[in-house]
C-alpha cells in the first residue's frame, strides 16, 4: 500500500514567517513541500519561481513537490534545480511533448508526474503512464487558493486509481490538489488518493502544527 503523505501548498504560507513555518513541518514529519509555479498564461495567476526553489533547497532536506503551470515546460525545465527524491508535475494541457518533459524531469534526478484539470478525461494520459510515477489530480480548476471543490473529481480519483491496479500499476501514486479539507480529504483517501496538498482549507489555519495532525488524521 502507498504511504500517505502531505504536502503543504507553500503558496498558503506566511512568507514573513517562513523559516520558522519550514521548521515545523520539519518537526511534523511532513512528506512535501507543494511549490507552485505559475506564469499568468497558462493560469491567471503568478506564484513563486526559481530563486525560491534553490533557497527551499538551501535551507531544508524536505523534498520539493513541484507544480508547473506553465505553458511549453519542457523549455523551462533547465531553470530549475531539482534533487532526487523531488516531484515535478506538469500539465497534460501545457505542451504537445508530454512525454519529451517527463523524460527530461527523469533525466535530472526528480521522479514525473503528469497533472490534469478537472475537465480532462483520464483516457488522455494513458498513453504516458510507464513514463510517470504518479498523477496530479486538480480538484479545483488551477491558479488561486480558496476554491470549492469540483465534486466529479472525487468520482475521478476512484477510477484513476481502479485504472492503475487494472493495468498493474499499483506503485503509481495519486496527488490531490484543491479544497483538501478535512472532509474532503477522507473522502479522497477513501476514493485512493495518497499525497495531500494542504492549504488555507486545512494546514495553514490559526495553529500550523495543529493543522498537519489534523490533516494526518482525516487520512488515515
Amino acid at each position: 500500500m502507498l504511504k500517505k503523505c502531505i504536502s503543504p501548498s507553500l503558496m498558503c504560507c506566511d512568507f514573513f514567517d517562513l523559516a520558522s513555518q519550514i521548521k515545523c513541518f520539519e518537526e511534523t514529519g511532513i512528506e512535501y513541500l507543494h511549490i507552485d509555479i505559475m506564469d499568468g498564461a497558462y493560469v491567471p495567476n503568478f506564484a513563486l519561481g526559481v530563486d525560491f526553489i534553490k533557497q527551499l533547497h538551501r535551507n531544508t532536506n524536505i523534498p520539493l513537490d513541484i507544480h508547473l503551470m506553465v505553458e511549453r515546460p519542457e523549455s523551462k525545465l533547465d531553470w530549475f534545480e531539482l534533487k532526487e527524491g523531488d516531484i515535478v508535475a506538469i500539465h497534460y494541457e501545457t505542451t504537445p511533448h508530454l512525454q519529451r518533459a517527463l523524460a527530461t524531469v527523469r533525466a535530472k534526478g526528480a521522479r514525473p508526474f503528469v497533472a490534469i484539470n478537472p475537465a480532462t478525461p483520464l483516457c488522455a494520459i494513458e498513453e504516458v503512464l510507464c513514463d510517470i510515477d504518479g498523477v496530479l489530480v486538480m480538484t479545483v480548476n488551477p491558479g488561486f487558493a480558496g476554491q470549492k471543490l469540483v465534486p466529479q473529481t472525487l468520482d475521478k480519483i476512484a477510477k484513476l486509481r481502479k485504472m492503475l491496479d487494472e493495468k498493474g500499476l499499483n506503485n503509481i501514486e495519486i496527488e490531490v490538489d484543491g479544497n483538501v479539507s478535512l472532509p474532503n480529504a477522507r473522502l479522497m483517501a477513501n476514493a485512493g488518493a495518497n499525497i495531500f496538498v494542504g492549504g488555507t482549507s486545512s494546514v495553514f489555519g490559526e495553529n500550523l502544527k495543529q493543522g498537519v495532525l489534523n490533516l494526518r488524521e482525516a487520512i488515515k
